[in-house]
């Protein structure tokens, strides 16, 4: 079962997160945590679900906006700047943020904090020119 876990990705990744509240799929890839992310679109206004690599660091969830070092930002990152206001799901905890990106030192302290969850984070930075985006989740 495990192997099939560590597969989940996207769509059917959320699904069986909110099926099962985080049982399967809160334990990624080598059992890396994730979460599931509800943004606002900002051109449909409609929900829009993602799997997310997560740390709680200083009692805050934040997450990456990597897009494997792509040259843009991933699409969810764009809504959560036009809407900031998002909702959480870690495991069975569902709650209503508000979407920063960490700037100047805090940013500095988060990025290695998460590359040592996902070290591949470290490498997507190098691909890209783009500073890529450590964004903090505060509750509201």
């Amino acid at each position: 079962m495990k192997g099939v876990l560590s597969m989940l990705f996207g769509d059917e990744h959320v699904r069986r997160y909110e099926e099962t509240d985080g049982v399967e799929g809160h334990d990624w890839q080598e059992g890396v945590p994730a979460l599931v992310l509800t943004t606002t679109g900002r051109k449909t206004g409609q929900e829009r679900k993602f799997a997310l690599i997560y740390q709680e660091i200083d009692g805050k969830h934040v997450i990456v906006a990597s897009k494997g070092g792509a040259e843009q930002h991933p699409g969810w990152y764009f809504n959560l700047l036009e809407h900031p206001e998002v909702k959480v799901q870690v495991k069975a905890d569902k709650y209503t943020a508000r979407a920063r990106t960490a700037e100047g030192e805090e940013r500095a302290k988060l990025w290695p904090l998460m590359a040592k969850v996902w070290p591949d984070y470290d490498e997507y930075q190098k691909k890209t020119d783009r500073e890529i985006p450590v964004v903090v989740l505060d509750r509201v």
